[in-house]
């Protein structure tokens, strides 16, 4: 005895009404009350209904406890609704094999898979050149035997059990309560479909996919940055239904030794003796280019350690524009090394550079003359680093003495 005949009664057929009369019954109503067939709210609302009540029926052991409890034993079966989350559209989707004549609201695409992302080492030579690296990737690809079928064409049928899904949502009754689970399809063994084993593909063993392994061509252009990506659309792996992802290879800039990079723009640290800081001259390092570039000081033109100049349009190559960036260039200055001169050279250099700070006594002040001397790490560190120093070396000591009276 049927407690609630209002799902039936939805679908227009009886109690005893079997999978076959029931699928027709709902492929039917759906067609008619779909929004995008019948766009008024009634037709809306009624296509909801049907659609519940065909995903209820048409599940054997939903439509058990619906039967023996109606459609408030439903009610811990679910989400929303109690359809387990599962909205009026996806059952016709799912029902209609995820689409109806180009309908909107139907119509949701298949699903699509994961990216697949690798980096991809670069020097800041290889990115101001460009190169092309030759990488290889092991990908899945549909079984080229079988076209992805599994099986020999016309041998493999969609799982009634699960409606080609692999995965059966599970009603028990414990008391009171109802208990809802997800589980593998007992029928396909999670596969969607079903294919005897004499018909199965001899090279995918039914799997339907296969290993295969892809050389990918990866252009770098010049001036691409750190994080920049190439992508391959649609490289990704490959599954039956599925839209395969993309492949991305990520920029990876590695540090230089020599150079340091901020957008576009290069910075180089320069070293230049006091001569030439002073009185002019000629420097050069080679470029990230591989060329040797050759600078010249002025005369006259004096360099501060410290300053910066700026040689335009040597920095790196702008990413598909055209020119480049700029070389921003730090200058350190090379002193020489005590007593490079005698007295008498000395007294020359007073009579050619800018005369000497003269020292301004205030009036009252007692001057007290010191000694410069050079710095002796263990001399000159405050008293309270010594002392700490002297009480490490005692304790490391009496440690000492203890472990050898110990032996």
């Amino acid at each position: 005895m049927v407690k609630d005949t209002k799902f039936y009664d939805l679908l227009g057929v009886g109690p005893s009404a079997s999978d076959t009369e029931l699928k027709k019954a709902y492929r039917k109503a759906a067609l008619k009350y779909h929004p995008d067939k019948n766009p008024s709210p009634e037709a809306a609302e009624k296509f909801k209904d049907v659609s519940r009540a065909y995903e209820v029926l048409s599940d054997d052991q939903k439509r058990d406890v619906y039967d023996q409890y109606g459609e408030e034993g439903l009610s811990g079966a679910g989400g929303p609704g109690g359809m387990g989350g599962m909205g009026a559209d996806d059952i016709f989707s799912q029902f209609f094999g995820g689409g109806f004549g180009g309908m909107g609201g139907a119509s949701r695409g298949p699903a699509r898979g994961k990216d697949i992302k690798h980096s991809i080492g670069c020097t800041l030579e290889e990115l101001y050149k460009g190169r092309t690296a030759k990488l290889a990737l092991n990908k899945t690809i549909l079984c080229k035997s079988c076209e992805g079928r599994g099986g020999k064409e016309g041998k493999v049928k969609q799982c009634s059990s699960c409606h080609g899904q692999g995965i059966k949502l599970v009603t028990r009754q414990m008391g009171p309560m109802i208990q809802r689970f997800q589980t593998t399809c007992e029928v396909c063994q999670g596969t969607g479909d079903i294919c005897d084993a004499k018909d199965r593909c001899n090279v995918c063993k039914g799997k339907k996919t296969q290993s295969e392994r892809k050389i990918l061509q990866v252009h770098i252009d010049p001036g691409m940055k750190d994080g920049q990506r190439v992508v391959f659309s649609g490289e990704g792996d490959q599954e039956p239904g599925v839209t395969p992802g993309d492949v991305i290879f990520v920029v990876d800039e590695k540090p230089h030794e020599k150079f340091n990079r901020k957008g576009n723009d290069l910075y180089y640290e320069a070293e230049v003796d006091l001569l030439t800081a002073l009185a002019g001259g000629d420097f050069g390092f080679q470029h990230v280019s591989g060329e040797f570039v050759k600078l010249s000081i002025l005369p006259g033109e004096v360099i501060a350690p410290g300053a910066t100049k700026v040689v335009e349009n040597q920095g790196m190559p702008i990413y598909r524009h055209g020119g480049r960036g700029h070389l921003f260039i730090k200058f350190s200055v090379k002193f020489p090394a005590n007593h490079f001169a005698s007295e008498e050279k000395l007294k020359e250099l007073e009579t050619i550079l800018p005369p000497r700070t003269k020292i301004v006594v205030p009036k009252g002040v007692e001057v007290d003359e010191c000694d410069l001397v050079d710095v002796d790490p263990y001399r000159h560190q405050t008293a309270a680093r010594r002392d700490a120093y002297d009480t490490d070396e005692e304790e490391g000591a009496a440690g000492s003495g203890v472990q050898c009276q110990s032996q």
